[in-house]
């Protein structure tokens, strides 16, 4: 059972909006915002915090990838994508990496519902491979600070690397810190030192 997801909606067409509002909880969710216009999308997407986002392309005042990016920079939020186009500069505008389906109109509830369920996946393991890449970033970032701290310890306790390591790890458990935070007291004080 996929779980009850908030979507805000967009299109300029009246129709269209009426369906998604029709056929959204028919699927199991909840429509919490309705907008004719991409700057309305927008505006209602920071009052609602939607778990999803489907809009409409061509709208007036601002499309919707347009719209869908100003969301992204407020907030990580899924965009489906909708239009009646399918010309490729709309389809290369709409590669963001929080586009997570274009459909093309008109849109079938058989259409719909696996393309939300599969933009919510691909969500998910975009947003876990971001958060993977950034724990990875940091642990480098940290790895390199830890090198300089036994560096400084080699030079001025003259150890060697393994004993370097085994006394910094000693000492950060003694005074119960964690590696990095002693090791970046050790790279300021050298630094201060010099």
């Amino acid at each position: 059972m996929n779980p009850v997801l908030k979507v805000a909606v967009a299109d300029d067409e009246a129709d269209m909006r009426e369906y998604f509002q029709r056929i959204l909880p028919i699927l199991g969710h909840e429509v919490v915002s309705v907008a004719r216009t991409g700057r309305e999308l927008v505006k209602n997407c920071q009052k609602s915090l939607p778990d999803l986002v489907i809009t409409d392309v061509k709208m007036p005042d601002m499309d919707g990838i347009d719209a869908a990016q100003e969301i992204y920079r407020d907030r990580a939020i899924p965009v489906i994508l909708v239009s009646a186009y399918h010309d490729p500069e709309l389809i290369a505008r709409a590669e963001a990496d929080h586009i997570m389906a274009y459909l093309v109109k008109p849109i079938k509830q058989a259409d719909l519902e696996p393309a939300i369920a599969l933009a919510m996946w691909r969500f998910s393991q975009f947003q876990s491979l971001r958060q993977e890449a950034t724990d990875l970033r940091q642990a480098l970032e940290d790895r390199k600070i830890i090198e300089r701290a036994k560096g400084i310890m080699m030079k001025r306790a003259s150890l060697d690397e393994q004993q370097a390591f085994r006394r910094l790890q000693k000492l950060a458990s003694e005074k119960n810190l964690k590696l990095i935070g002693l090791a970046q007291m050790i790279v300021t004080a050298e630094e201060a030192m010099q």
